[in-house]
C-alpha cells in the first residue's frame, strides 16, 4: 500500500532554522512513500519532544509556512555578477567553523560549487537525505546568516535534510559530490529566496546571491556496500537478480530465534534504536517464499515534524530492533520467527501470526531523532 504522505514544509530533524534546510514551497508539500508492510506500520511512532526555539537565538533564517508580520524586503540592487567563485577566499579546515572573504555586494551569474577539500565517501544523488554542517553568507552585504557551527543562530552540529526538500542552489550544489567533501557554494537569488519574496528576519532581499561552506558528513546510499560476509548454513540463500535480491528458502526448520545474519558489513555509523533510518527491503515468508512485501525499488525513509517530534512513516518496531548495531552501508537477512515480527500477523499482506518471516534490508542512511 502506498499512501499519499503530507511532509511538513521544513524538513530536518535539528532545530536547524537556516534557510539552507527550508524548503521554497507554497502551499502543501504532498509525498507519495511506500508505506510497506516490511517496514511496518504501526501504531506506536518514535515520537520525540520538538525543542523549543531558544531565546537567546541570533536572528537567523528561519520562515514559518505561514506569512509573517516582517516587513518585506527589497529588491537588491544591480551588481555586476561573476562568472565563476575566484573572489571568495575561505580559511578553516574541514570540521571548523569556516571564514570568508569576499568583496561586497557580490553576486553569481548561475549557481556554481567548487570541492575545497576532497572526501572518499559516497557520491550524493539529488535524491538523498544528507547530514551536514554549514554556514552561509549574503553576497550584498558580506553578513553570515546562519551557521550550524553556532549555537547562537539555534543549532547544534549536523543538519539532516533530504536534498528535494531544500532550496534548489543548495541541491545543485550539493548533488555530485562526495561525503568528506568540504564544498563551497554560490547560488543566485532564484535558487535561493527570490520565490519567497526574500527573508526579512536574515535580511535578505530578493536578487541577494547567497554563498555557503558546506562540509558533508553523511549521505543516503544507493545501495548496501562493504565487506561480503559468508552466512552460517541453514538460513535462506540470497541471490542478486536484476539488480534485487532473490531468496530461497531451504528444506531445513525455521529458526526458532530471531536471527540477524549481515551479509555484507558496511562502514557507516552503527544503528542505535531511536534513529530515523532509510531502508530498503525485501519480505518473504518462510512457508511458500512468497514475496509479500518490496521497497527495493523506494527507500523506505522516516521523517521527523521537528514542530511536534511526529515521525512518519513508522516502522515495525521488531524491524528497528534487529538494525541496532549494525553499521550503515551493511544488508542483513533477518529472520523472524512466529510472534516475533509480526505477532498479530498482517492481513493486508496475507501474513498470519504463525508465519516465519524474512527479511533482506540495505541499510542506506540513519540520523538521531530528536
Amino acid at each position: 500500500m502506498t499512501p499519499s504522505l503530507h511532509l511538513p514544509l521544513s524538513i530536518r530533524t535539528r532545530r536547524s532554522s537556516g534557510v539552507a534546510v527550508r524548503a521554497l514551497v507554497v502551499g502543501a508539500v504532498a509525498t507519495s512513500v511506500a508505506l510497506l508492510g516490511a517496514c511496518g506500520n504501526d501504531n506506536s511512532a518514535n515520537a520525540g519532544k520538538s525543542p523549543s526555539a531558544s531565546a537567546s537565538a541570533k536572528s537567523s533564517a528561519s520562515p514559518s509556512a505561514t506569512t509573517s508580520a516582517s516587513p518585506s524586503p527589497s529588491a537588491t540592487p544591480t551588481v555586476k555578477p561573476s562568472t565563476n567563485l575566484d573572489a571568495i577566499k575561505v580559511k578553516g579546515s574541514y570540521g571548523k567553523a569556516p571564514k570568508i572573504t569576499v568583496k561586497h555586494p557580490w553576486a553569481i551569474n548561475k549557481t556554481q560549487s567548487k570541492v575545497l577539500s576532497k572526501g572518499k565517501g559516497a557520491k550524493v544523488t539529488g535524491t538523498a537525505t544528507v547530514g551536514v554542517d554549514y554556514s552561509g553568507w549574503d553576497g550584498r552585504t558580506g553578513k553570515e546568516f546562519d551557521s550550524s557551527f553556532d549555537k547562537s543562530f539555534g543549532h547544534q552540529q549536523t543538519t539532516y535534510f533530504p536534498l528535494d526538500q531544500v532550496v534548489a542552489g543548495f541541491k545543485k550544489g550539493l548533488q555530485g559530490h562526495h561525503v568528506g567533501d568540504r564544498v563551497l557554494i554560490a547560488m543566485t537569488g532564484k535558487d535561493g529566496y527570490d520565490s519567497s519574496g526574500g527573508n526579512a528576519q536574515a535580511g535578505i532581499n530578493v536578487g541577494d546571491s547567497l554563498i555557503f561552506v558546506v562540509d558533508i558528513e553523511s549521505a543516503t546510499l544507493p545501495s548496501a556496500t562493504g565487506t561480503t560476509v559468508k552466512p552460517k548454513s541453514g538460513l535462506p540463500t540470497v541471490t542478486m537478480v536484476d539488480n534485487a535480491p532473490k531468496v530461497t528458502i531451504p528444506s531445513t526448520a525455521a529458526p526458532t530465534k530471531t536471527t540477524v545474519q549481515p551479509l555484507i558489513k558496511g562502514t557507516g555509523a552503527k544503528v542505535k534504536s531511536t534513529d530515523l533510518v532509510t531502508t530498503r527491503s525485501v519480505t518473504v515468508l518462510w512457508n511458500g517464499g512468497k514475496v509479500v512485501d518490496n521497497s527495493w525499488k523506494t527507500p523506505f525513509a522516516p521523517q521527523q515534524d521537528p514542530s511536534t517530534g511526529a515521525v512518519t512513516p513508522t516502522r515495525l518496531k521488531a524491524m528497528q530492533t534487529a538494525m541496532v548495531g549494525q553499521p550503515v552501508g551493511s544488508r542483513l537477512l533477518i529472520v523472524f520467527p512466529p510472534g516475533k515480527g509480526y505477532p498479530n500477523g498482517d492481513k493486508s499482506q496475507g501474513i498470519a501470526k504463525t508465519d516465519t518471516v524474512v527479511m533482506v534490508v540495505d541499510i542506506l542512511f540513519t540520523q538521531p531523532a530528536q
